[in-house]
């Protein structure tokens, strides 16, 4: 007897049902791992993103925290956003060179990019770009491993590597523009009240020109106390000139005396006016100019308050200071780990004849029932 009609004899001893579940899916394992399927490279690599300001959880980051280190995890979500986004695979692919290493003949027709033919899209070279670069968070660590699969290991660390560089640049893009709007809005808010310092100061010496008086408060002092000595005057200058009427009514100085009396009672009404009693006078404009004054300190305080909070924004932002740390750098693979071959037999084999068994007790179930 031939082997092929042996094999067939055996096979019709075996059941269709054991040939279909386990037989024909063990044998397509074997030629598919055994002969087919081509070696996976995988570059790794570990980095985590610092601050010197912000908390660290347990684990791994205690170490940063001692350092005066914390971990950024705004930052660290960040960077790995990018590294799984379209805009990381396009700046990967410059020069379609993502493509070609993907693309190549060598690599199994089940594992190549657009293989047949189809497929040749950006959005298509996408989805298999993200079954061969995956990017996992570990929060208690704040630990972020980005692991890259090829097909040749130094194309395996090259991409790593410059993934891990593109995250980097995403963070520290990032600081650097959270620090400059820190900084920039604080400088508007100096730059507008400078302006508003410049404009109530014109507005001060603009009255101060108008009314020809530096303080209309101290110059009414001033008047104040001029119109007491004139009435010091007056009262001394009447006394003398009841006393020489007493004493001496033809006296020829009691007409100076009364000359002297009314030109001091006219000056004392006079520099009354100027004080107070008209829209003109010294308290009228007092009123005007405490209000100009007064626009002017707060302008200057608010000045002063703007300053202190850009003084406080540029060191806030001096603290604010993110940067990428590697703790484990790419690595090109001295072999391949994927795919495990025996291990992908024996699965495939075990899950076959799991199947069989099951599918074996259902049907005999049915038919037992059936009886």
């Amino acid at each position: 007897m031939q082997m092929p009609e042996i094999i067939a004899g055996r096979l019709k001893k075996v059941g269709p049902l054991f040939l279909i579940t386990v037989v024909i899916p063990t044998f397509l394992a074997i030629v598919y791992f055994g002969f087919l399927a081509s070696d996976v490279y995988i570059s790794e690599s570990r980095f985590t993103v610092r601050s010197p300001e912000k908390s660290t959880p347990t684990g791994l980051g205690a170490l940063f925290k001692s350092s005066g280190f914390a971990s950024a995890g705004d930052e660290v979500y960040a960077a790995q956003d990018y590294v799984q986004s379209r805009d990381a695979l396009q700046a990967l692919n410059k020069n379609d060179a993502f493509a070609r290493a993907y693309s190549d003949p060598s690599i199994s027709v089940f594992d190549r990019f657009s293989a047949m033919g189809s497929g040749v899209t950006f959005e298509d070279l996408y989805k298999y770009y993200k079954k061969r670069v995956n990017v996992e968070y570990e929060t208690s660590s704040s630990i972020v491993t980005l692991t890259v699969r090829a097909f040749t290991p130094e194309d395996a660390g090259r991409f790593n590597e410059q993934l891990l560089e593109m995250a980097e640049t995403t963070v520290n893009k990032l600081n650097e523009r959270g620090r400059q709007d820190l900084i920039r809005f604080a400088q508007r808010e100096v730059d507008d009240a400078k302006a508003q310092s410049q404009k109530a100061a014109l507005a001060l010496s603009t009255f101060r020109n108008a009314v020809g008086i530096v303080d209309p408060e101290k110059q009414a002092t001033v008047q104040i106390q001029m119109i007491s000595k004139l009435q010091d005057e007056l009262i001394a200058t009447r006394t003398q000139l009841t006393e020489t009427r007493t004493v001496s009514p033809q006296n020829p100085q009691i007409e100076v005396f009364e000359a002297r009396a009314k030109s001091l009672s006219n000056e004392i009404d006079k520099q009354l006016g100027l004080v107070a009693g008209s829209s003109k006078s010294l308290s009228s404009r007092a009123a005007q100019y405490q209000r100009v004054q007064l626009e002017n300190q707060f302008a200057d305080k608010q000045l002063a308050s703007a300053m202190a909070s850009l003084d406080d924004a540029r060191n806030e932002a001096n603290r604010k200071q993110a940067y990428v740390e590697r703790i484990v750098q790419p690595n090109v693979p001295d072999e391949p780990l994927e795919p495990r071959r025996w291990r992908g037999i024996l699965s495939t084999f075990i899950l076959g004849f799991a199947a069989w068994g099951i599918i074996s007790m259902l049907i005999a179930g049915m038919l037992e029932h059936r009886d």
